[in-house]
């Protein structure tokens, strides 16, 4: 637990996160743009919001907290990452990192972006 009992995802950059999310779908062979297509749909951070918010390195709690427009469909964003189900955490906070998780999991995994984004 990092400083006032946050787990410390809370308290990492975002900046510093992003890039392991590109790394883990381009091993798959999938793009930055499915990544940060992905990102969009969740959060509403798109093109220069997204590109603000790394360059700011604001920390991951911020990252959710400042999101432009949290996807109301999110709560389709269900099953395992890091074993641990999605729609059984408890905290708000952590339960939109582990759907981001799920989301580039998913894209890792080569589902169609379609499906992923719950279209």
């Amino acid at each position: 637990m990092a400083a006032e009992g946050k787990p410390r995802i809370f308290t990492m950059s975002f900046a510093s996160v992003y890039p392991l999310y590109v790394a883990k779908a381009a091993k798959k062979g999938r793009t930055q743009e499915e990544v940060d297509a992905v990102i969009a749909w969740l959060t509403g951070y798109a093109g220069e919001s997204l590109a603000t918010a790394l360059a700011n390195k604001v920390d991951v709690d911020t990252f959710f907290a400042e999101a432009p427009a949290m996807n109301p469909a999110a709560a389709l964003v269900t099953g395992v990452v890091c074993g641990v189900r999605v729609e059984e955490v408890a905290d708000p906070r952590m339960k939109q990192i582990r759907q981001l998780d799920k989301l580039i999991d998913e894209l890792a995994k080569g589902k169609k972006l379609a499906s992923i984004l719950r279209s």
